[in-house]
């Protein structure tokens, strides 16, 4: 083998082990509950993530554009630390979603998530302003019907409002992206 060869195939290397290490390392994924511990406002999620809420989010797609708009409404009750999050997702073009969450937090701030669209459990944790989560996700049949790997993080702005960015992902590569803001429904 020549060097040039030698030293083409070693820059590759080197680029995909760079990449991958940024990946895992400094990248939206990469982030930990220890990222915000100690931090504030405290996430309290059955304060905070409670009754009547209201949603407004913007899809992107692979390529980072945005493929749908949607808002949605939540009914988020609790019995001790078993929760229920009901979601009704209305999109840009109309069609609707709906979701009900199971959620089981446990004292040290970590917690399980069912859906029906979750093959699995779902696990997550709350520390400090935040709500970080994992879980795959199976996309209805008139989206593909992949199972993605999704990764949720809520964080709690000082106004009470919830700010959610989701990056979901198939075979490691970013399919979309969701950002959204979550707020208590204002008593009419």
């Amino acid at each position: 083998m020549s060097d040039e060869i030698f030293f083409f195939l070693l820059g590759g290397v080197l680029i995909v082990l760079a990449t991958i290490a940024r990946v895992r390392l400094a990248s939206f994924i990469s982030q930990s509950g220890d990222d915000y511990s100690g931090e504030y406002p405290l996430f309290k999620i059955k304060e905070h993530l409670n009754g009547k809420m209201t949603c407004d989010g913007v899809i992107f797609g692979p390529l980072g554009r945005v493929t749908s708009t949607f808002t949605a409404d939540f009914d988020v009750s609790w019995d001790d630390n078993k929760g229920t999050i009901r979601e009704r997702f209305t999109y840009q073009d109309s069609s609707t979603q709906e979701r009900e969450w199971t959620l089981d937090v446990r004292a040290d701030g970590t917690f399980d998530a069912l859906a029906d669209d979750v093959p699995g459990v779902g696990r997550g944790e709350i520390s400090g302003p935040a709500v970080l989560f994992r879980y795959p996700i199976t996309l209805p049949e008139n989206s593909g019907g992949h199972t993605l790997r999704a990764f949720d993080c809520m964080y709690l702005t000082p106004t009470g409002t919830i700010v959610n960015r989701s990056q979901f992902r198939k075979f490691g590569f970013k399919v979309a992206e969701l950002v959204a803001t979550i707020r208590k429904k204002e008593k009419t």
